[in-house]
């Protein structure tokens, strides 16, 4: 294919940033990481020459939560294999469209990683889906510069017109004449809904507050962020080992949602949609049933309001391979954190598992054929974004806003990282300020994945400058 790239260049930057205030999930608190930036120049066949940016969170804590080693070694991991993968891909000889480059050197990024992590972690290895978080943004990067170096939008490059091979070649034989594009949206649908995170520390009413949050006119509780965000989608974080506590808290986000309602907010839907998730918190699904039928039975209204739940047991589908059935009945349950395979996805579906989560930290290649097993396997997915910022959080935006997810997307940044996303802010105010519940896409435009980095003022100066660890490959 003429529009077939080579990737001739690309640049590494890892710039830390701060949570504005805490972030918990599952068993851990997130304070501080470092976001990856990627810069690709590419070529393609006819010569031309342009390049792409690419971002992502590096986070450890999701990636690999249970571990002997540091949260800053498991960092130092990371963040080698995100420079490492990128040397490797800066080397690759050949043109390729970006889900083939990927694809063709996935066996090179499982082995970078067992080769730095016997070199910085030798009693453990980093599961796969780390190393699909720090090849993220490079993959990301490879799709921009893509679009970039042809002058069209990256998504509509995912068919037989721009790729010289169907989805056989990875996925089976079944997958004869299958391209992605056939479930891609052919242009970004104009405004979606956003998932608001309620974290485990996450106070839920204006008079818990306390001088120590910060005083910077962003909210700090959750009447406050639906009085002011409009948000009626609702992620709730449980713990999965205190029934009681948990119970008590959906009830509690529901009830603040309706008191809002009605007393500030009369315009807001007449209910939330609410999804639940403990972070493989739960011994086994037994936990989640036993959860849902107290819920029935105590407020059947909030049962209705739950939409999903998330990943509620241990991401290993092997040692822990629990059939879901059971649960699947009662609400639609999306396995995320056990997905980073295609042996993953079928496993899943053998177990009885509803759907599946997209998160562009799984690499935007990968989310491309995990959309388009789930669109022919007739199963529901979700796009979740890692409380990612910046790039990442237009990445996600874009994922979500070409496809078909449940919903609309998670986009947590503006709480907890809302610094880290001020220079997308002016070209993407719509996306980095919710209104009325809803982000709008009409920024996303142009060339490649729609990022527009070269109309954000100094922005490629600003990360080489805040970047803690720069390298460039060539």
């Amino acid at each position: 294919m003429q529009t077939d790239i080579r990737i001739r260049a690309i640049e590494t930057f890892t710039v830390m940033t701060r949570c504005r205030t805490p972030l918990k999930f599952g068993a851990v608190v997130v304070d501080e990481l470092p976001i990856a930036y990627a810069r690709v120049t590419a070529e393609n066949r006819r010569g031309q020459v342009a390049t792409g940016w690419g971002a992502m969170f590096l986070m450890d804590l999701w990636a690999w939560p249970v571990s002997r080693a540091s949260h800053e070694a498991k960092n130092q991991v990371m963040q080698t294999l995100f420079q490492e993968y990128a040397r490797l891909l800066s080397a690759y000889p050949d043109f390729g469209h970006p889900i083939e480059i990927f694809m063709e050197s996935e066996a090179e990024l499982q082995r970078l990683n067992r080769q730095i992590c016997a070199r910085l972690t030798p009693d453990e290895e980093m599961p796969f889906l780390g190393a699909l978080i720090c090849a993220s943004p490079v993959d990301h990067a490879v799709h921009d510069a893509f679009g970039q170096v042809n002058g069209m939008d990256s998504y509509l490059g995912h068919g037989p017109d721009h790729m010289g091979f169907d989805l056989a070649r990875y996925l089976g034989p079944e997958y004869k004449g299958v391209y992605p594009a056939q479930f891609l949206r052919q242009r970004y649908v104009p405004w979606l809904p956003i998932f608001h995170l309620v974290g485990g520390l996450d106070l839920l009413r204006r008079e818990e507050v306390t001088d120590e949050y910060p005083q910077d006119g962003i909210p700090n509780s959750l009447d406050d962020w639906i009085e002011r965000d409009g948000v009626y989608c609702l992620k709730v974080k449980l713990q999965g080992r205190d029934l009681d506590w948990d119970l008590e808290r959906t009830l509690a986000v529901s009830r603040v949602y309706h008191e809002v309602r009605e007393s500030r907010r009369p315009d807001l839907p007449a209910r939330p949609y609410l999804t639940v998730d403990t972070n493989e918190q739960c011994e086994s699904p037994d936990y989640m049933v036993a959860y849902l039928r107290k819920i029935q039975e105590r407020a059947p209204h909030v049962y209705d309001e739950i939409l999903y739940l998330e990943q509620p047991t241990g991401r290993d589908l092997s040692a822990h391979g629990w059939d879901m059935r059971g649960l699947a009945r009662l609400k639609p349950v999306l396995i995320d954190e056990s997905l980073a395979s295609l042996e993953d996805f079928e496993r899943a579906l053998a177990l009885g598992w509803s759907g599946i989560a997209l998160k562009s930290c799984k690499c935007l290649s990968a989310d491309l054929l995990f959309l388009t097993m789930a669109e022919l396997a007739h199963i529901p997915y979700a796009v979740q974004d890692l409380t990612n910022p910046s790039l990442a959080l237009l990445q996600s935006v874009g994922l979500a806003a070409r496809s078909h997810p449940i919903l609309g997307v998670e986009a947590n940044s503006r709480q907890f990282f809302p610094a880290a996303n001020a220079r997308e802010a002016t070209i993407h105010p719509h996306i980095v300020h919710v209104r009325n519940g809803h982000i709008r896409t009409d920024s996303l435009q142009g060339a490649g994945l729609g990022l527009r980095v070269d109309e954000m003022e100094d922005f490629a100066q600003w990360v080489t400058q805040h970047a803690h660890s720069l390298e460039g490959t060539k």
